[in-house]
């Protein structure tokens, strides 16, 4: 018997790839929910995946609230306003804290298996280190307002004693095909590949940190075919519940990424440094790096891709070609 979903975000960047994947899988019986607007962008992006059905926001916002959403056997739950310099906080509360909290709600009385995004972005400053342990959850102050709407969610979660039913993951920095439509929100090697073809070079920031040095500031950078293997073995494995890091457990210095997209281009590294905007110094991270220990205790036993890895398979079969697609 198929296997039916509802991806939320599915036209966007990680739900976009978790239909791919389960379109490689043979399973097409998905519905999509997303908003699309005059976004040619998102339209490619529902282009290249095959699904059963597409629904607005708002629309399956009233279906499911009023009863009339089919149940399926699972709920990817990618929808949110990732945006980390969003001020309108009226609106990041209700799309990405009560959405998240109605549609799981949903999902629990209707035994449906509820997997959501969270965000690395609830780590705030890193001071209290990157560890997905339930007890640190409730002492995190994330910088921004999409960081403390995606903590609202984790914090209703443990509260309502909910998290041995559900699964959350906070992804790190994801980078990968279909991102293209998050502006300024894209990933560093997205913008990186663009900036090198167009001056031949490319600009990082300098460090105002003494122990790094420019360029060595460090992410824990994940290619996003890794964060939809690890989404969907929290699908197939029901049993595993709670929240997750979603990072590769290593991380990565900046002028790492960017040897890796030069040689990715098959072009010799340029790299130009320039000065930090005043206005993001104070909240700028310079280390993050996934603690993985829980994911790994949990049976997920895949290994993840290094930049160098991900960046060449970006560039080749994706952003080199995507005026051909």
């Amino acid at each position: 018997m198929s296997r039916r979903y509802i991806v939320t975000g599915g036209a966007g960047f990680i739900g976009c790839n978790i239909v791919k994947a389960l379109n490689r899988k043979g399973l097409s019986d998905v519905v999509v929910v997303d908003d699309i607007g005059s976004d040619k962008i998102k339209e490619k992006n529902l282009q290249a995946i095959r699904f059963r059905d597409f629904l607005g926001i708002n629309e399956f916002r009233k279906q499911f609230n009023s009863g009339r959403t089919k149940s399926v056997d699972a709920v990817f739950h990618m929808g949110a306003c990732s945006s980390t310099t969003e001020t309108n906080e009226e609106y990041l509360v209700d799309n990405n804290f009560i959405y998240t909290r109605q549609l799981c709600e949903w999902c629990l009385h209707n035994d449906v298996r509820f997997i959501y995004a969270s965000s690395a972005a609830t780590y705030g400053d890193g001071s209290l280190g990157y560890s997905d342990d339930n007890n640190l959850t409730p002492k995190l102050k994330p910088l921004n307002l999409y960081g403390r709407s995606k903590q609202l969610f984790d914090l209703w979660a443990l509260e309502n004693r909910v998290l041995d039913r559900i699964a959350g993951l906070k992804y790190f920095n994801v980078y990968g095909p279909h991102e293209d439509h998050k502006g300024e929100m894209r990933s560093v090697i997205n913008k990186a590949y663009d900036q090198i073809l167009q001056s031949g070079e490319l600009k990082l920031f300098k460090s105002y940190e003494p122990e790094y040095r420019d360029g060595e500031q460090v992410r824990d950078f994940v290619y996003v075919e890794d964060a939809v293997k690890v989404t969907l073995f929290l699908e197939k494995n029901r049993k595993v519940s709670g929240i997750f890091n979603c990072g590769t457990g290593n991380a990565r210095t900046w002028v790492d990424l960017a040897k890796a997209v030069f040689s990715a281009m098959n072009r010799p590294p340029k790299i130009n440094f320039v000065e930090m905007p005043l206005e993001i110094r104070d909240k700028y991270q310079y280390y993050t790096q996934a603690d993985m220990t829980k994911l790994r205790a949990a049976g997920y036993t895949v290994p993840f891709m290094s930049i160098e890895e991900g960046a060449a398979e970006y560039v080749r079969d994706y952003l080199s070609t995507r005026g051909n697609n």
